[in-house]
């Protein structure tokens, strides 16, 4: 999804908020990167059943899930959201600090992210936010293949990175570290897509 940046130079949030509504951007480091207008159709049918899931077993609980277009800003210390360089759209983003929540979106790092891959945005997903969510401490990060119906995990360690990816089939219920008692059903390939 994310294009080579068409706005040059280094931006904040404060930039950010200024442009207009209907463009869709993230910022990393400064660099702004345009977001494809529409994911596809089976991206999308991703999206909804693992939202569904993910909310329907957090009923009663701190932790909410929330997707794109959500913004997740990720400040380098303590500094003022207008000067904060960093601003993602994960697909989904599960938060149980309700601090980290406000009318913006979040402030702060989810405890777990899934994005869902694209020829688009493949590269940009698998290196440039997997070692942004790990410097961010990003507790469990999912990256599934929606064609091939592949999943690669990252969980965070004690160390304060990831470790080996855990990589799987869409198969098996699968669960999250994260969210005690959570595993995600895979429906049939036919399901989605099909």
């Amino acid at each position: 999804m994310p294009q080579p940046a068409l706005k040059t130079g280094y931006f904040s949030y404060c930039d950010y908020c200024q442009w207009p509504e209907e463009e869709r951007w993230e910022l990393i480091e400064g660099e702004a990167f345009a977001m494809a207008p529409a994911p596809t159709r089976l991206h999308q049918e991703f999206v909804v059943e693992l939202a569904r899931q993910i909310g329907n077993a957090l009923q009663g609980q701190l932790c909410r899930v929330y997707v794109a277009p959500f913004d997740v800003r990720l400040p380098r210390q303590d500094e003022a959201d207008a000067l904060v360089d960093t601003v993602v759209q994960p697909d989904v983003a599960v938060i149980c600090d309700p601090r980290k929540l406000d009318d913006k979106g979040c402030r702060g790092a989810p405890d777990w992210i899934i994005e869902i891959l694209s020829p688009a945005s493949a590269a940009h997903d698998q290196i440039r936010k997997r070692a942004l969510y790990e410097r961010h401490g990003v507790r469990e990060y999912w990256l599934l293949q929606p064609v091939d119906r592949v999943l690669t995990i990252y969980r965070l360690g004690e160390d304060g990175a990831f470790g080996k990816p855990d990589i799987r089939a869409l198969e098996e219920p699968t669960p999250v570290s994260v969210i005690a008692e959570l595993a995600i059903h895979w429906p049939p390939a036919v399901t989605l897509g099909g």
